[in-house]
């Protein structure tokens, strides 16, 4: 089985492979040894999948960046694909082969008398030859992890050399008792005697955050971001994959959460008593919360900068500002919503917008906008939902950012970097914009929907049954992760990551999924809940102080209607509370 990225047909298995004994996978090129000793290779149709011919008697196999090694029989290696830095040049006189790895830009083989043999470039950044330390012996079998190599002795220890920029080289401290070793992108796992792991080197994606208790292991993998770990009962377990950043590793002490945002490379979090929480990428500060922060009702994460509605209506910005965004206009009060690309607005309770930051997006803000409920926001354009269920746009991307003509009906939006999303009262999704990676196919029969977000070539929808449905792009796995994923009551996304909120309790469902202004003021709000519980109906014209209109007993789980005189209740936004 095959699975991730499938741009090349890497994960594509031949139909009817069998009697299949070992696998690598390069780049993007898999490797398949059979039990008859001949080679299967699929992907990329370059000179990596390109198998010698006749190649047979094959007993291991092993896939650098983008070539391959194949060990023979007789101890000698045949290897082929790129070949720029020689690192598909076999020693003419190398024989009494025991074991092989391939890397980037280089290849190594141990030999039966435990010495190891090298060839190719040393860096990717450097023409130096790849060596071997000096007196290095009973070595009996090897890893390689970006451009460091990490060699297995026959007493259970390990001898590492090679680039040491994010410490891969910098085995731990009295290791010993090892029995197998795996390198990563620049990460290496061992494996123990007693079926326990021990990991180091790069950290960004949590890929050496081996989970406490993890025994039994009888396998070890790993890939760039991830490592992997095979147990005994058969079952598999999975860590790393944090983002680039670190903005996939959820802070130990995150709970009592009310609404999540993502930006690109960061995330943020607003906590129930006011307070907010970031994680991820810093580069521009955007991760550093402003000290004293309290009070805040509302979140958004731009793509390198962030902002915080607080319970008075102001606003406050903090990270990159290179174009502005960060610099709130003076004087902006009443403001109820937020939102960022590499540029701000904010929604103000009376229904108009306030923009700044980046104007270089083709087309400014509508001049007449106003009776504004919901604002979204991507790197480049904007949308904002109307009272009356019309959605506005404007800014640019490489699609459609205009939405489709006669989108009515429509209760919340979402924007991802170049398409956007639209949530109708039937609870069906409408999308628009680029469709590269089909992030605007939306799956036929999709139902029930009661939240969406938009990443980087990607979608999500969150179900009334508190499950999560992903669909378009998934080269970063931000489309395939759902499985078993309940009791969701929030979703977010932005690049390549994404964000669940999860209810620690049973969730009980309550929702509109009919708010109509009619023109004699009155608003017409349809609820669907279930039976057995009692629900209040309340409003707000700021989303800081709410009043209950009108307190439910659902019965019968059916829908029920509340008329409120829009002189008598003058509000914009409406929620139901479970008393």
């Amino acid at each position: 089985m095959a699975w991730g990225a499938n741009d090349y047909g890497q994960s594509t298995v031949p139909e009817g492979l069998s009697n299949v004994i070992e696998v690598a996978a390069g780049v993007a090129h898999s490797v398949a040894l059979k039990s008859d000793g001949t080679l299967l290779v699929w992907g990329a149709t370059d000179n990596r999948t390109n198998v010698p011919p006749g190649l047979s008697n094959v007993v291991a196999v092993s896939a650098g960046d983008y070539h391959t090694l194949a060990l023979k029989q007789d101890g000698t290696v045949v290897a082929w694909g790129e070949n720029y830095d020689g690192q598909s040049d076999v020693p003419k006189d190398l024989t009494n082969v025991a074991a092989v790895a391939g890397a980037s830009r280089h290849s190594l083989a141990v030999k039966s008398d435990g010495t190891v043999v090298a060839w190719g470039l040393s860096h990717e950044v450097t023409s130096a030859q790849i060596t071997v330390p000096l007196g290095l012996s009973n070595v009996v079998a090897i890893a390689t992890s970006g451009d460091d190599i990490v060699a297995l002795k026959s007493d259970g220890t390990l001898a590492a050399w090679g680039d040491n920029n994010h410490a891969q080289t910098a085995v731990p401290a009295s290791l010993g008792n090892v029995v197998a070793v795996v390198g990563g992108g620049l990460h290496c796992l061992a494996l123990r005697a007693d079926g326990t792991v021990v990991s180091w080197g790069s950290n960004g994606f949590g890929q050496t955050n081996v989970p406490p208790g993890l025994s039994n292991v009888v396998s070890i993998a790993a890939d760039w971001s991830q490592s992997h770990a095979l147990r005994t009962d058969g079952t598999i377990v999975d860590w790393g994959d944090g983002g680039y950043y670190g903005e996939h590793i959820t802070p130990e002490d995150l709970n009592n959460l009310v609404a999540v945002s993502a930006g690109d490379y960061h995330t943020l979090a607003l906590k129930g008593d006011g307070t907010v929480m970031a994680w991820g990428s810093n580069a521009q500060g955007q991760s550093t919360i402003p000290s004293g922060l309290s009070n805040v009702v509302a979140i958004a994460a731009g793509l390198n900068h962030s902002l915080a509605v607080k319970s008075h209506g102001t606003v406050l910005a903090w990270g990159d500002n290179s174009y502005g965004q960060t610099e709130v206009p003076e004087g902006l009060s009443n403001v109820v919503a937020v939102a960022g690309g590499i540029h701000s607005f904010a929604l103000r309770s009376d229904g108009t917008v306030v923009e700044w930051g980046y104007n270089g997006i083709g087309t400014n803000m509508p001049t007449d906008l106003s009776n504004v409920v919901a604002i979204a926001s991507a790197a480049l354009h904007c949308l904002a939902l109307k009272s009356q269920g019309t959605v506005s746009a404007w800014g640019w991307n490489p699609g459609p950012v205009a939405p489709p003509t006669h989108l009515t009906n429509v209760v919340a939006i979402a924007a991802g970097h170049y398409h956007s999303l639209a949530l109708k009262s039937d609870g069906t999704v409408v999308a628009w914009g680029d469709n590269t990676y089909g992030q605007t196919n939306v799956p036929v029969g999709l139902s029930n929907v009661v939240a969406i977000a938009g990443g980087y070539g990607h979608s999500l929808a969150l179900k009334d049954d508190r499950t999560v449905v992903a669909w378009g792009g998934n080269w970063a796995h931000q489309s395939d992760r759902l499985a078993g994923l309940t009791n969701v009551v929030a979703i977010a996304s932005g690049g390549y990551q994404n964000l669940a909120l999860l209810s620690a309790v049973t969730v009980v469902s309550a929702r509109f999924f009919g708010v109509k202004q009619h023109a004699n003021g009155v608003t017409d709000l349809r609820l669907l809940a279930e039976p057995g519980f009692v629900y209040q109906i309340q409003s707000s014209a700021n989303l800081q102080s709410w009043e209950t209109l009108a307190i439910l007993t659902n019965r019968t789980g059916g829908i029920y209607y509340l008329d409120a005189e829009a002189s008598g209740h003058p509000a914009r936004f409406y929620r139901t509370k479970l008393q």
